[in-house]
């Protein structure tokens, strides 16, 4: 049976160019980059330029860019140093973040003697932009805004630069998780009011278990891992040399072919909307579809009934791969904690559809005839 992959938020594929970059830092280039002999040089030669070049697409200094094991990682460090070492006591973040920083959010508010509060969402899933002015406003302590960029379930766009000017109106620390833009939008760190991103290589072609943390020149923060001086002190542990060259390789990669890629996605998406709503009475879209929204993403609302309460199983069971919400919390049967956030509704299923260039038209008709049967 031929798979069909419509979970390309969760995970890409490696592109074999990707792979052709990585292969010789795994096999001839192999050195440790902390060496001072040939081999060790040639490996940190390799680490060093792929930074000048994510730097160089994210319009930001290469002392601004640090590889990270991932987006995870990156968040971690970037909240637990804005309560450490920025002065931060009030954090605002919104119900429907990633768990990476919901749960890191959570931990420090429970460890610290901290505010933490939960800015409202409007019902479209955007971030209400008043509310999150009136909490600043309210806030007596320095703040920590970390709000995402792109949702990974509904697909909505935040306005950075609006949060971001807000932030800096009141004397904020912002973060904001990247990881579903880096490799999918193009950057300008410059000219970009924010302290810290993050980018994980996995979502945009490139390897697993490397990512990036940019963190603005103008902070100064204390590593999050300790141990060894490896990126300048600030991020301990053997670097991973083949996935920094691949993460780079994968990200010049988008970047070349963003316009193209980007419409191509998009028109796909659009069709799959227009197809679901021509063919399955009742169909419905959850986000901002035809506004501020990811272009690799669709989030679709099904009527519940005696069939569509095992659609993600049947639909697998069929060769079909989408999910239910964020692949980090696949082992629990909670639900999507974003869809529950935006709707109480008992009677709809949410499924997310997510793309790439490698996908057809073909593959979305295929996907629509499977539905009218299974729904």
């Amino acid at each position: 049976m031929e798979r069909i992959y419509f979970d390309n938020a969760a995970t890409t594929a490696l592109d074999p160019a990707v792979l052709d970059t990585m292969l010789p830092y795994m096999t001839e280039k192999f050195g440790n980059p902390s060496s001072i002999y040939s081999y060790g040089r040639e490996s940190r030669l390799g680490i060093e330029n792929a930074r000048k070049s994510v730097a160089k697409i994210l319009n930001a200094h290469p002392g601004e860019i640090f590889f990270t094991s991932g987006g995870t990682e990156s968040t971690n460090t970037a909240v637990n140093a804005a309560i450490r070492d920025l002065g931060c006591r009030h954090i605002i973040s919104s119900p429907i973040e990633h768990h990476a920083t919901l749960h890191t959010v959570e931990h420090v508010y429970c460890r610290e003697e901290i505010r933490l509060s939960w800015v409202k969402l409007l019902p479209n899933g955007h971030v209400d932009l008043e509310d999150l002015r009136r909490l600043l406003a309210e806030s007596k302590e320095r703040t920590l805004v970390s709000l995402m960029h792109a949702n990974n379930e509904i697909g909505n766009l935040l306005d950075i630069h609006a949060v971001g000017n807000l932030c800096k109106e009141f004397d904020a620390i912002f973060h904001s998780d990247t990881v579903q833009t880096v490799g999918h939008y193009p950057f300008d760190l410059r000219n970009t009011p924010v302290h810290f991103i993050n980018g994980a290589g996995h979502k945009f072609h490139g390897p697993k278990g490397v990512g990036i943390l940019y963190i603005n020149e103008n902070v100064k923060i204390q590593p999050y891992l300790m141990g060894g001086s490896q990126e300048r002190n600030m991020r301990a542990g053997t670097e991973n040399l083949y996935g920094i060259v691949g993460f780079a390789k994968a990200l010049e990669m988008a970047t070349q072919n963003h316009e193209q890629h980007s419409k191509y996605i998009n028109d796909l998406r659009l069709y799959m909307a227009e197809q679901l709503e021509k063919h399955i009475p009742g169909t419905g879209f959850n986000g901002d579809l035809h506004g501020r929204s990811l272009y690799t993403v669709l989030n679709v609302s099904f009527p519940k009934t005696e069939k569509s309460e095992m659609l993600l199983f049947n639909l697998d069971i069929n060769g079909i791969c989408a999910s239910g919400g964020s692949a980090c919390t696949s082992g629990a049967d909670a639900g999507s904690h974003v869809i529950r956030a935006l709707s109480s509704d008992p009677n709809r299923i949410a499924v997310r559809f997510s793309f790439a260039h490698t996908n057809t038209k073909e593959e979305v008709d295929a996907v629509v005839s499977k539905l009218k049967e299974l729904i």
